[in-house]
C-alpha cells in the first residue's frame, strides 16, 4: 500500500504528459417571484432518479444561477426559496449548448409538497440504445482489478457486453470495437492494460456508454463508445477531495500469492470562473493479469496513474479547458506449468494533453474545439535466457503516437438542432519485433502417430520422416493436430541452428472526416438524420460516404418510447501492430487489411412502469465486409490485427432499472449474440493451434446470454450493501475444437482443463492418450472448464459444427458483495471517514474466460477476493 502511494509521489516529481477535455452541458437562468422581482437566495436541485447524479447551486444577488459539466441525460429540476411553492421542470442535457429556464415561484400553500421520483422522468426520447452511470454507481460496483477499472465498470453496466480477460470486452458480438470520448476527446485504440492504460475510474464523474446507433459525429470504433464526462473542479466553491488506501488478498489458501495494494488521492478546487481537479491512483498487485492457471504464478504488476483537469471561464462566453493524464503498466507475464523457468515481461507508458474550447455565440450558437495528442509506448522483455522462453522467445518495442483535432459548431434553431464540424487525426506507428523458435517439436517436419511434432533437432525437412519411422507434418495429412511444418519458419528455429527474426518498421494512417447532423424535435417525434464522410489514408486508402438515421416516437399515456435506426459505418484497421500484420513475413499472407464497410440496423423501446421501473430493450443486426479481430502470439500478450471477408453479428440487449426507492435500487442487464464470421482471413501471425476454418464460424465473441443483477440498498447517507450476480453462457472456444484436439494436448493442459475419460481423470503421470471403451466404442471425454463435443479421433467423427455446435467455455455464476459507509461516524460537516469491503466470486467459482484460443489464449477467472479499502471524505 504505501509503495504505491510512494510511486505517485515519485510520478509527481518527473515531468508528464496526460489526457482530455470538457464538454459536458449547461443549464443556466433565473428565479423570480409572480410579479417578476428576482428571487435570492434560492436553492437550485438538478437531479437524475435512475443515475443518481445530482447538482446545486444557489441564485447571486440578481436572480441567476448556472449549472455546468452536467452529462447528456434527462434531468428534474427544482426550485426552492423560503416562502414560496417549489417550481419544477423536466430538462434534456442533448448537447453543450446552454439551456435557458426561467422559473417563476409561486406563493406557498398549505399543502404539503411531497417530491416523488418517478421512472418517466427518466424516458429519453432518444433513437439510441445506451446506459447512463454516474458516480454515486461507480463507487459502489464490485470493481478491483487492477489497471483496468473502467472496463470492468462498462462490462457490469450493459448486457451489450460479453466480458473477456485482462480488460477486454465484446460490445455487441465484436472484439474491441470501441471508443472512448472523455471530455471530447475520442479515442478508438485498444484501452486494455495489455495494450494501453486507462483513465482511473477515481476521475470519472459520469458515463454515457452508447451500445444502439452511433451519431454521426462519431467514427472508427462504434459498436460500443463510452462517453465520459470527469470531474471537476469549476463552481463548487470549495476545497474538496478524498484520500483512500485498499489492501486485498486471495480468500483461499494460497500461500504464495501475493496482495493487492493501492491508493488514490483526489483533490478539487474552484469557483465561478475557475476550477481544478488533480487525481493520482497506484496499485501493485501479485495476479495483476488473469493467469493461464487457476492460481498466478509469475504474475506481479503495478499500475501508477496521474489525472488533471484545469477549466477557465473568463466571461460567460468562452470556456477553456485543459485535461492531462499519464499512465505506467508494468506487469509479470503469467506462466502456465510447461513454462515456469520463464520470465517475460512487459512495460506500457501511455501520455496524453487535451486542451479544448468553447465559444457561446448566442443562447443558440456554440462552437467547441478539441484539440489532443497521445501517446503509447509497448514494451515486451523476453527472459534473459532466450531457451527458458517455451515453444518461443519473443520481444517487442512499439509506439503509436495519435494526435488531431475534432471541432464541430451546434445550433439550436426552434425545432432542429444541427451539428456541422470536422475529425481530423494522424497516427504515427513505430514497430520492432523479434522472434525464435525455442521448442524443437513446435516447427517440427514430422509428426507422430497422434498427429504430435517430433522434438527431435536433427529433422529439418519433411523428406526425412519416413525413414526415420514418423509421418510429414504437412497439410495434407489428416492426423496434423497442430498447424503444419512452415519451411518459412525454419531459418528462426534456433534449436535447429536458425537466428532471430527481426522486423522494424514505421508509417502514418492519416484519417479526415466531415460530418453534418440534425436533430429535430417536434411533440413526440424526435428524428436524427446525419451523414458522414471518412477518408483513410494509410497503408491502403479508401473513402466512405455514410448516411445515418434514427426515429423516436414517445407514448406518454403508457410511458413508451419507441426507436428505430439505421446506420453506415466505416470500419478501420485496429493500429496496433498493423505494420507486422501486413507485412509478407514469417508464413503470414502479406495482403494489406482494408477498410471495410457495414450496414446496421437497430430497433427498441423504453417502457417507464409503476414510478420506479424503467424497461430499455434493442434488437441489433450488423452485416460488415471486412470484419476485424485480433491474433494472440502463443502465450504472450502481443497480438496482431486480423481482417474475415464478412461477418453476420445480431442480438438483443436490455436493461431494467429501478428509481430510488427509500434508499433500495437496482438494475438487470441481459444481452444475447450470435457473432458468425466468413473467411478467407488476412493479417495475424498465427503459428499454432487448431488450424483456421475454410466456412462460416462462431468466433469466440458470441454469447448466448450474459447478464448483470445488481442490488444495492443505502441507509440515508451512511451505511450501504450491494450484492452484484453475474451470469456467462460461455463464449466460442476457437483452440480445442472437440475430444480429439484436448487428447492432444500435453499433460499439465489436460489436468488444468480438469479432463477426464469416463470419469477417470487425466493426471501429469499418465495424460489421456485416447477414450474408448473395452468393447471398442466411443468413451465420454469430459472437461471441468468447457464443453468439448465428442469425437475427433480414432475414427470417431467429430459432433463439433463450427456454426451451430461449436466448444464452449462452461456457463458459469459468479457473485460479488460489497458493504460499506460513506460516513463512519454520521457527524455532519465537511470531512469525514469512509470504509468499504467488496468479496469478488464470492463462492470461489473457478472457470475461464477461455482456452487455448486462437484469438486470446488461456485465462481464469480471478479467485475469490477479499479487498478492504478505508478513506477521508473533506
Amino acid at each position: 500500500m504505501f509503495r504505491n502511494l510512494a510511486l505517485i509521489v515519485c510520478l509527481l516529481a518527473t515531468p508528464a504528459a496526460y489526457a482530455q477535455s470538457i464538454n459536458g452541458g449547461t443549464v443556466e437562468g433565473s428565479v423570480v417571484d409572480q410579479t417578476g422581482a428576482v428571487v435570492s437566495p434560492a436553492d437550485i436541485l438538478i437531479h437524475n432518479a435512475v443515475t443518481g447524479y445530482e447538482q446545486k447551486a444557489t441564485t447571486d444577488a440578481n436572480g441567476l444561477f448556472r449549472l455546468t459539466n452536467l452529462p447528456p441525460n434527462t434531468y428534474h429540476l427544482e426550485v426552492k426559496a423560503p416562502g414560496f411553492a417549489t417550481f419544477s421542470q423536466e430538462v434534456v442535457i442533448r448537447n453543450s449548448v446552454p439551456v435557458q429556464v426561467k422559473a417563476a415561484l409561486g406563493l406557498a400553500s398549505s399543502k404539503t409538497e411531497v417530491t416523488v421520483e418517478a421512472s418517466a422522468e427518466a424516458l429519453e426520447t432518444d433513437a439510441t440504445a445506451h446506459t447512463d452511470v454516474d458516480r454515486s454507481g461507480l463507487l459502489k460496483l464490485p470493481i478491483s482489478t487492477p489497471g483496468s477499472g473502467l472496463s470492468q465498470a462498462i462490462t457490469l453496466s450493459t448486457g451489450a457486453v460479453a466480458g473477456d480477460a485482462n480488460g477486454f470486452f465484446h460490445p455487441a458480438g465484436d472484439h474491441a470495437e470501441a471508443t472512448f470520448v472523455i471530455d471530447g476527446q475520442p479515442i478508438s485504440d485498444q484501452q486494455s492494460k495489455v495494450f494501453s492504460t486507462q483513465l482511473p475510474v477515481s476521475a470519472i464523474q459520469s458515463m454515457e456508454i452508447v451500445t444502439g446507433a452511433p451519431g454521426a459525429d462519431l467514427g472508427d470504433k462504434t459498436s460500443l463508445t463510452a462517453e465520459i464526462t470527469t470531474r471537476s473542479g469549476l463552481g463548487s466553491g470549495k476545497f474538496f477531495g478524498n484520500v483512500d488506501a485498499t489492501y486485498g488478498n486471495f480468500g483461499i489458501n494460497c500461500p504464495a500469492c501475493k496482495p493487492t495494494e493501492g491508493g488514490s488521492i483526489g483533490l478539487g478546487w474552484g469557483n465561478a470562473k475557475f476550477g481544478n481537479f488533480f487525481a493520482a491512483d497506484g496499485v501493485d498487485s501479485g495476479r495483476f493479469l488473469d493467469t493461464p492457471e487457476y492460481l498466478p504464478i509469475h504474475d506481479q504488476g503495478n499500475n501508477q496513474s496521474l489525472f488533471d483537469r484545469l477549466d477557465y471561464q473568463p466571461t460567460g462566453k468562452d470556456s477553456l479547458h485543459f485535461n492531462l493524464f499519464a499512465a505506467r503498466n508494468w506487469i509479470e507475464i503469467p506462466n502456465d506449468y510447461d513454462q515456469l523457468q520463464q520470465d517475460q515481461r512487459q512495460r506500457v507508458l501511455t501520455w496524453s494533453i487535451a486542451p479544448g474550447y468553447q465559444h457561446t455565440f448566442n443562447s443558440t450558437t456554440l462552437l467547441t474545439i478539441n484539440p489532443y495528442v497521445r501517446k503509447d509506448e509497448f514494451n515486451y522483455y523476453p527472459s534473459r535466457d532466450v531457451f527458458n522462453d517455451f515453444p518461443a522467445t519473443q520481444s517487442q518495442q512499439r509506439q503509436l503516437l495519435n494526435w488531431g483535432v475534432k471541432a464541430d459548431v451546434t445550433t439550436t434553431r426552434g425545432i432542429q438542432t444541427l451539428k456541422y464540424g470536422v475529425d481530423l487525426k494522424q497516427t504515427r506507428l513505430l514497430e520492432n519485433f523479434q522472434f525464435g523458435i525455442t521448442d524443437p517439436g513446435f516447427n517440427s517436419p514430422c509428426i507422430n502417430a497422434s498427429g504430435v511434432g517430433i522434438p527431435d533437432a536433427s529433422l529439418t525437412s519433411t523428406s526425412q520422416c519416413t525413414a526415420a519411422g514418423f509421418e510429414p507434418n504437412v497439410a495434407s495429412n489428416p492426423n496434423v493436430v497442430n498447424s503444419p511444418f512452415s519451411p518459412v519458419l525454419l531459418p528462426y528455429d534456433l534449436t535447429r541452428g536458425g537466428q532471430l527474426f527481426v522486423f522494424h518498421s514505421t508509417g502514418n494512417i492519416n484519417q479526415y472526416a466531415a460530418y453534418i447532423t440534425d436533430a429535430i424535435n417536434k411533440g413526440n417525434w424526435s428524428i436524427n438524420l446525419g451523414l458522414r464522410l471518412d477518408r483513410y489514408d494509410g497503408l491502403v486508402s479508401a473513402t466512405s460516404p455514410q448516411p445515418r438515421v434514427g426515429i423516436a416516437y414517445n407514448l406518454k399515456r403508457t410511458g413508451t418510447v419507441f426507436r428505430a435506426a439505421y446506420s453506415r459505418t466505416f470500419e478501420t484497421p485496429f493500429n496496433e501492430n498493423l505494420l507486422l500484420s501486413s507485412a509478407n513475413v514469417l508464413g503470414a499472407t502479406g495482403r494489406q487489411l482494408e477498410p471495410g464497410n457495414r450496414n446496421q440496423f437497430n430497433t427498441g423501446f423504453q417502457q417507464a412502469l409503476f414510478k420506479f421501473i424503467l424497461i430499455d430493450a434493442d434488437y441489433f443486426w450488423k452485416f460488415t465486409h471486412n470484419a476485424y479481430d485480433f491474433d494472440t502470439l502463443l502465450n504472450s500478450t502481443i497480438t496482431f490485427p486480423i481482417v474475415w471477408h464478412n461477418s453476420k453479428l445480431d442480438g438483443v440487449t436490455g436493461r431494467v432499472s429501478t428509481t430510488n426507492i427509500h434508499g433500495f435500487q437496482a438494475y438487470w442487464t441481459v444481452g444475447h449474440t450470435r457473432a458468425r464470421y466468413f473467411p478467407p482471413e488476412t493479417g495475424g501471425l498465427i503459428f499454432q493451434g487448431a488450424p483456421l476454418t475454410e466456412g462460416v464460424f462462431r468466433i469466440d465473441h458470441d454469447q448466448v446470454l450474459q447478464s448483470t443483477m445488481n442490488l444495492r440498498y443505502q441507509h440515508k447517507k451512511y451505511e450501504w450493501i450491494a450484492l452484484t450476480y453475474r451470469y456467462d453462457s460461455g463464449l466460442v472456444v476457437s483452440g480445442i475444437p472437440d475430444a480429439g484436439a484436448a487428447l492432444a494436448l500435453t499433460p499439465n493442459q489436460q489436468v488444468t482443463l480438469g479432463l477426464a475419460c469416463n470419469g477417470v481423470a487425466a493426471t501429469v503421470v499418465a495424460p489421456l492418450t485416447n477414450c474408448i471403451n473395452p468393447n471398442g466404442s466411443q468413451g465420454l471425454l469430459t472437461s471441468k472448464l468447457i464443453t468439448l463435443p465428442q469425437g475427433g479421433y480414432a475414427g470417431f467423427p467429430s459432433q463439433e459444427n463450427d456454426d451451430h455446435n461449436p466448444d464452449r467455455v462452461k456457463p458459469r455464476n459468479v457473485f460479488n458483495l460489497g458493504l460499506g459507509s460513506d460516513n463512519i461516524t454520521h457527524r455532519e460537516g465537511t470531512t469525514h471517514l469512509t470504509a468499504s469491503l467488496d468479496i469478488e466470486n464470492l463462492t470461489n467459482r473457478i472457470a475461464v474466460y477461455n482456452f487455448l484460443s486462437t484469438f486470446s489464449g488461456t485465462h481464469f477467472l480471478e479467485p475469490r477476493t477479499v479487498t478492504a479499502r478505508v478513506g477521508v471524505v473533506f
